[in-house]
């Protein structure tokens, strides 16, 4: 091995991802105990005090927890279900990062069903973004000195690394000492720790949001305090219908807000962001991410604010119901020229409005002193429709083995093509998702010759693909499996003459290792 290959090799503390236990066991130990009894074993104290590498390093709850199992698996750290969790809720407590350090990468967290990641520029996308998300990388804050670890330990822990693609064509190690670690360095430096969220989110909150291929939602959660969190129960009332889900949750750092709440035998997740009275984020299905909605939650007694607006556009010319979901509702409506309303029903957490437009256009709506979360849409008819994503992923699973399927959501949106008549121009209107009628076919020649529509999976008439089965299917050419290579068409009967839009998913295989952090 030559100079340039010496190695950073060292141990390093980690922990537990809450939202993904059912409930926090008693700690045997508190998170400060575990540091400094069974970490500091391998990690030396400085004289200030600072323990090597772990405060080198501000992270989110997952990622600390991914650095633990990590200990645990390669270091042979032996830690309790309780010391675990201890010491990642300490660890996230104490060297976490802040909700605006989290901005703009927060899907990852989420579980957003994305289907591309990508950094800031084509270099860091392919240095970092060709085994992970970019967005592992960005939710980091690290010493310069611990950058440079963090590469080191890359090549020793991947010592093929450098023979991979987009890393044999280059220099790849000069590359990354020479540009990659001083951009992240400069970038992503430590900084200074954040303050712990230290007050009581006890107290029943109002929400509202959003779930594709089933509708806008509103309702209500109830918190309260208990020795290992918070005792949870959220209610959301859609369009055709209403859940109830139970569980626990716990704020981890500056405002890291995780839950695992369930309905008979439906377990979701919740990764939201605290911001002064509000929680805002998403839920999903556990084992199931394309199935979960974005969700605001904001703190019943606080000041005036319209967190959900139902639906956000309306025809010209019609007279339509919308409704306003938030707190401290009072007043009346203030309308800007070409609209009118009268009020239906009022209440502090919901106002019902019968709203008129005239003229296509976009109108800022408030209600006594609380603003919309966006501008009401009112068109004069639909001109297209796209299909939300473009492009998606799903996975084969299931048929008796251990990893399940992982579908697909889409949605037909409506637009206008607003006052220029071009489309996907910047002042297109966008009406929102519409009825369509939804079917699979061949992407392309190579995917028709192997009858990849056949055997992939098939998508309802909520815009939702269910992938087949994993494992060898013998009446495949050469027994493969059941991924395929699609192209999805919404089409949509409710104008003059039918609209129609693609889509690209590919149904690919299982994810074998399956990180908090993809």
């Amino acid at each position: 091995m030559t100079s340039r290959h010496r190695l950073y090799l060292s141990a390093s503390a980690a922990c537990l991802m809450l939202s993904g236990m059912p409930a926090l066991p008693a700690l045997a130990q508190s998170g400060e105990e575990v540091l400094t009894t069974i970490c500091a074993a391998c990690h030396a104290t400085t004289d200030d005090g600072a323990v090597e590498r772990i405060d080198a390093v501000r992270k989110t709850p997952e990622a600390w927890d991914m650095t633990v199992v990590r200990m645990m698996r390669n270091h042979g750290v032996a830690l309790s279900p309780e010391d675990r969790v201890a010491v990642v809720r300490y660890l996230a407590d104490t060297r976490g990062l802040t909700v605006a350090e989290t901005e703009g990468r927060r899907y990852i967290l989420e579980k957003q069903p994305i289907a591309e990641d990508s950094g800031p520029d084509q270099l860091m996308s392919e240095t970092c973004g060709r085994c992970h998300s970019y967005a592992r990388v960005a939710l980091q804050r690290r010493t310069p000195e611990d950058w440079a670890h963090l590469v080191n330990f890359h090549l020793g822990q991947f010592p093929t690394l450098e023979y991979q693609a987009l890393a044999r064509d280059r220099d790849w190690w000069g590359i990354a000492q020479e540009q990659i670690i001083p951009f992240l360095a400069e970038t992503y430096p430590l900084g200074d720790m954040p303050e712990a969220f230290s007050g009581d989110l006890s107290g029943r909150y109002v929400v509202a949001g959003r779930q594709p291929g089933r509708g806008a939602y509103s309702g209500s959660m109830e918190l309260a305090a208990s020795d290992a969190g918070y005792d949870a129960t959220l209610e959301l009332s859609f369009a055709d219908g209403s859940e109830t889900y139970t569980g626990t949750g716990l704020v981890y750092g500056a405002g890291e807000w995780r839950a695992t709440l369930s309905a008979g035998d439906v377990t979701i997740r919740q990764v939201m962001a605290l911001e002064g009275a509000e929680l805002s984020g998403r839920w999903f299905v556990a084992g199931e991410d394309a199935t979960g909605g974005d969700i605001v939650a904001r703190a019943e007694d606080a000041a005036p604010a319209i967190i959900g607006m139902n639906p956000a556009a309306i025809a010209a010319g019609s007279t339509t119901e919308v409704t306003l979901t938030g707190t401290g509702l009072s007043g009346e409506a203030v309308l800007p020229e070409g609209l009118s309303a009268e009020i239906v029903s009022e209440s502090p957490g919901e106002v019902v409005l019968k709203v008129t437009g005239e003229t296509e256009g976009t109108y800022a709506l408030l209600f006594g002193d609380a603003a919309t979360p966006s501008d009401l849409v009112v068109y004069d008819g639909i001109d297209r429709i796209s299909i939300v994503p473009e492009v998606a992923m799903a996975r084969i699973g299931g048929n008796g083995g251990p990893i399940p399927k992982v579908p697909a959501q889409f949605e037909a949106w409506a637009w206008s093509n607003g006052p220029d008549g071009a489309p996907a121009t910047d002042d297109d209107l966008a009406i929102g998702a519409v009825e369509a009628a939804w079917t699979t076919d061949n992407w392309d020649e190579a995917a028709a010759e192997v009858e990849d529509a056949k055997y992939a999976g098939s998508i309802d008439q909520t815009g939702r693909f269910t992938p087949a089965g994993a494992g060898p299917n013998p009446e495949r050419v050469m027994g493969t499996n059941n991924v395929g290579n699609l192209r999805i068409t919404a089409t949509y009967e409710g104008s003059a003459e039918p609209l129609s839009a693609e889509a690209h998913l590919f149904s690919t295989v299982q994810r074998f290792v399956d990180a908090p952090i993809r």
